[in-house]
Formats: structure tokens, sequence, C-alpha cells
């Protein structure tokens, strides 16, 4: 029996459509993630974004339970403004990594608990202003970001490459640190081709995160769906009992999906902007 689920947002419940479902998601899915908690079933958002990006949807769902941000780097509910969990990145490695970043000329952004930041002198007309239509906040602008960075508590750095060919110079740049920091990647549709590099401290994932959030919640995953779009959305949707995914979530995913899952996993034709959530939740019988 399904007793709470746990669903990544972007490719998911936000696509590409403006003005339908991004920067947020469609009325009906609103809605429906509403009722659902109503009725008590814990939703749980569990998300590359930071808790600032996702507030709107988590205050219009009304889901006063923990949600896993920023890659789960923040473990937070925004309702009550309680901060469940944070882990920060040591000061020493963020001033290694955005040197190795700027002198690079990789595109680079440094997040605290409460907003971004980036260097004046990155600014890029195709990018900057789309990440803060994605984030619905903009960056703090700053003349020298390894200056303003050393002067907060910095939960995470994401690296932005180009495209996918650029990817591969993003993991070259990176790797020397592979033992001090962990890195994975993320896109948004709107955003393409660029591709998002998120690095948080050691043994900071969603699939962690998840774990300690379902916990405080005292509803073990085995009573969860999960919900993803890609690969690496796997990595807590195989911790829980029921999975799912839209007819735009990647191909590797949806075979993960119906040879572990069985029964008790689904694959909807549906994608993101056609309201894939939804036929997710008649399937399960949610609605």
């Amino acid at each position: 029996m399904i007793r709470g689920i746990i669903t990544d947002i972007d490719g998911v419940i936000v696509g590409e459509k403006i003005g339908f479902n991004s920067p947020f998601p469609h009325p009906d899915v609103i809605e429906s993630i509403k009722n659902i908690h109503d009725a008590g079933t814990p939703v749980t958002l569990c998300t590359g974004k930071p808790h600032y990006a996702v507030g709107k949807i988590i205050t219009n769902c009304g889901l006063n339970n923990p949600h896993v941000t920023d890659g789960g780097a923040i473990i937070i509910d925004p309702i009550t403004h309680t901060i469940i969990r944070q882990h920060a990145i040591d000061p020493t490695l963020v001033t290694e990594l955005l040197k190795t970043f700027l002198d690079a000329s990789m595109y680079v952004e440094v997040y605290t608990p409460d907003r971004y930041i980036i260097q004046k002198s990155q600014i890029r007309d195709n990018l900057t202003p789309v990440h803060a239509h994605v984030l619905q906040t903009n960056p703090t602008i700053v003349d020298d970001l390894i200056a303003e960075a050393a002067m907060h508590t910095v939960i995470k750095i994401m690296p932005v490459a180009t495209d996918e060919t650029d990817k591969q110079r993003l993991f070259t740049l990176f790797e020397p640190f592979a033992d001090r920091a962990v890195m994975s990647m993320g896109l948004h549709p709107i955003a393409n081709p660029h591709q998002f590099g998120l690095i948080t401290a050691p043994g900071v994932s969603k699939r962690q995160s998840a774990i300690d959030a379902t916990q405080s919640l005292g509803i073990p995953l085995s009573d969860y769906l999960g919900i993803g779009d890609s690969t690496s959305d796997w990595s807590f949707m195989e911790l829980c009992g029921y999975a799912a995914t839209l007819g735009n979530g990647s191909e590797e995913l949806k075979k993960l999906i119906v040879s572990q899952k069985s029964e008790r996993g689904f694959v909807t034709d549906r994608s993101v902007d056609e309201n894939g959530f939804l036929p997710i939740l008649d399937y399960f019988d949610l609605k």
C-alpha cells in the first residue's frame, strides 16, 4: 500500500511549456498533489533546486513536511521554516573548486542556504536569465566570487557545461576533487543544451537525504512511490516499494522500473508537457 510519494520536480511536474507547466506545475497537477496530501499521504519533493526555487510549489500544495533540496544538501520544511539537516562544503575546498572553474572559464554558481551567487564577468545572456527563470530567483552578482564565497556557508557549487561535449571537460576539471566532494549531473528542458553539475559535500545525495526525510515521517520507503525522469533519480527510486516515470523519462530508467519493480512499477506514455504525472496517480489509484 502506498503511504507516501517522493518525486523529482523538473521533467516530472515542471516542464518546458512556459505558462503551462513552467516555471510552476500545471494547476491540475497542483490540485492533485494538494488533494493527495490533504487526504493524509505526504508528498516529498526531491530536487537539485534550492528550497527558495520550489517554495511556491510547496506552499500552493500545502506540503508541510520535509523536502530534499539542493541535491540532498538541505532537508527542509519551508512552510514551518525548519531546516532538518544541512551539509556544508569545506571552505578550503570551495576556494580550490572555484579557482579551477574560473581559471577554465567555466560558468559557475555558488549556493548558500538562502541565495545563489555568480561573478559579474561570467554573466551570459543565453544562460543567466534562463536559469533565473528556472529558479524563480535572481542571482546575487559580485565582482569576486571566490572572495564572496569565503564569507558564506556554501552548500552547493554548480558549474555549467555548454553542452554534452563540454560535460567531459567538466568531469576532467572535477576529477582531482572526487575524493573530497561528490558531483552529479542534471539538466532542465528550457536550458538545453546546457549541462548542470551539482557539487556537494562528501556523502550528500538525493538517496541518503530521501532516507532521512522519510524516516522523519515514520513511513518506510517500502511504502513510498518514487517518481523521476532520469537515472540519477533511480538512486532514491530503487529504495521505494513503487516506482514510475513519464514518457520523457530516460530509456535506461524505464528499463530499470520494468525489470526491477514489475507490477509495482509504471511507465506512462504521456510526457511532462502532457501532464504525465496524472496518469501515474490514476494507475496507483491515488487521485
